[in-house]
């Protein structure tokens, strides 16, 4: 194999698509190296140009046959079959692992859960993979195949056969993104009701962080891998992984404004849960559900999931479950400016969870009662259940909930004429939500704080606020950017009183 040169018009056109013309450059350029001149390979299109996640997994999965025209399949296995002998066992055996791997792509500790070996060898493999060209080393230690090599690598992964478990490394390379994303979900959010994720399968080694800033940066880095990975649990039938991962990327997704990422992977873990007959995960996965639709402002649908989800935890006796439903029909009553049925489920749920003895469920649904009777126009009475919420938050140390009530507490003492105080408040709030990473909320609140200083005649201090949060809404395409542009455009004229979207945390 190595003397041999690929002929003919099949041996041909390597398609400028991701890093195609960079895979064409290095075959051509070292010919020495894979025995083979390649000039071009051309590529079937995908469906469209744009992909969905599921679409980008698919093209990455199908055979190399199913990617390339006529002999040209043939001719390229050829590269690269030379290539791989020139491989260790142990990179060879990466290599075709990688092949299950959902991609984009892949970190050292990724593979070496997916490999079932120790960091230190994993990374070894990996790099001799990259000085072979194989796979290419990016930003912070992250590999990727091109879409080809990816897929030869999985066609050599299914005919190693018995060498190779692949359902045992696809759930090893699963089990790790669950396991990390679990462990990261809780330093976000530590005020959550967990949900039980059993131990790590054998010879998987979960990421682990000591602050929820590193616990976001690895969410951010993973987001691709993780959407790609939870359509490949669907598909490969590992459904516990199907629906906890989804419920592990709550708080990235909503902080960072991926509603529509976050309701794709809810319907996948919501199917995902009822294959598997789970009365629990099917509670949490409708709840959860509810609340991208309520950022993109499907409030129908919202409510179907929440009346499904409050039906299972009744029939299930859970308490907090229930109280969390009830919140969230808050939230959606809020948004309809149906602040007469908010007061009664804040009620509920407070209700619910003193019965629970739920300490951190009672400061939360303290401050919504309080958001929600500034906006029945009663602030006082708003500004006393705030108070309550802010004492009792800040003995638990839940930092989400004191943040909340912050925000809550500005927009009280903005409507009681108190716009220093409420200016204080709110960026009180603002430092926690730019902390957190909550883009969202800190454009809320940056929108309620140029309200305050409009209706305190600090026009250049409103202008900037309301600019801050119009570059926010922009980035995050939500509709409220063109409520903010209309209070700039008419920042001169008189004080606007919309109500914001909610106050409510993440639920």
């Amino acid at each position: 194999m190595a003397g041999a040169v690929v002929t003919g018009p099949a041996a041909a056109r390597v398609v400028r698509r991701g890093s195609g013309e960079e895979l064409r450059s290095r075959l051509v350029a070292e010919p020495q190296r894979v025995g083979q001149t390649v000039d071009r390979v051309q590529v079937r299109p995908p469906r469209a140009a744009t992909l969905e996640v599921a679409d980008r997994a698919d093209v990455q999965a199908r055979p190399l046959g199913q990617l390339l025209l006529g002999d040209e399949a043939a001719s390229l296995r050829a590269v690269f079959c030379w290539s791989t002998e020139q491989l260790s066992p142990e990179a060879g055996l990466m290599f075709r692992l990688l092949g299950l791997h959902p991609g984009p792509d892949i970190t050292a500790a990724a593979a070496a859960s997916l490999a079932a070996v120790p960091v230190s060898q994993a990374r070894k493999a990996l790099d001799t993979l990259a000085r072979a060209h194989l796979i290419t080393e990016g930003p912070k230690g992250r590999y990727a195949f091109h879409d080809l090599l990816r897929a030869y690598a999985a066609e050599q992964a299914h005919i190693a056969g018995a060498a190779i478990d692949r359902d045992t490394a696809i759930g090893r390379v699963l089990d790790h993104y669950l396991q990390t994303a679990h462990h990261a979900a809780l330093l976000l959010g530590p005020e959550r009701d967990g949900i039980t994720v059993p131990p790590p399968l054998p010879g998987v080694r979960p990421e682990r962080f000591t602050t929820a800033l590193e616990a976001m940066a690895w969410l951010e880095a993973e987001h691709q891998v993780l959407l790609a990975s939870v359509s490949l649990a669907a598909e490969m039938r590992f459904d516990s992984h199907a629906w906890q991962l989804p419920w592990a990327m709550r708080d990235f997704l909503d902080r960072r404004g991926h509603w529509h990422d976050w309701a794709a992977v809810q319907r996948t873990a919501l199917d995902a849960a009822r294959r598997l007959g789970d009365t629990a995960g099917q509670a949490v996965t409708c709840r959860l559900a509810a609340s991208p639709c309520l950022r993109l402002a499907d409030y129908d649908q919202a409510r179907t999931h929440l009346m499904t989800a409050l039906g299972l935890y009744r029939q299930l006796g859970d308490t907090v479950g229930q109280a969390r439903t009830h919140q969230v029909l808050s939230m959606t009553c809020d948004q309809q400016q149906r602040f007469s049925d908010s007061v009664h489920h804040d009620e509920q749920a407070l209700r619910l969870f003193q019965a629970a003895g739920h300490r951190a469920g009672q400061a939360h649904a303290l401050n919504a009662l309080g958001w929600t009777y500034t906006l029945l126009g009663d602030s006082q009475r708003g500004r006393t259940f705030c108070y309550r919420s802010l004492v009792l938050s800040a003995r638990l140390g839940d930092r989400v909930g004191v943040a909340h009530t912050w925000d809550s507490l500005g927009y009280a003492e903005h409507q009681l004429g108190r716009h220093a105080e409420a200016a204080a408040c709110y960026q009180r709030a603002l430092r926690f939500f730019r902390e957190f990473g909550s883009r969202f909320w800190e454009a809320e609140t940056l929108t309620r704080l140029g309200d305050t200083w409009h209706a305190s005649s600090d026009s250049p201090g409103a202008e900037q606020a309301w600019r801050q949060a119009l570059a926010i809404y922009e980035d995050l395409q939500h509709p409220d950017a063109a409520l903010v542009r209309s209070k700039l455009a008419s920042a001169h004229g008189q004080e606007r009183h919309e109500p914001p979207l909610s106050a409510h945390a993440s639920i």
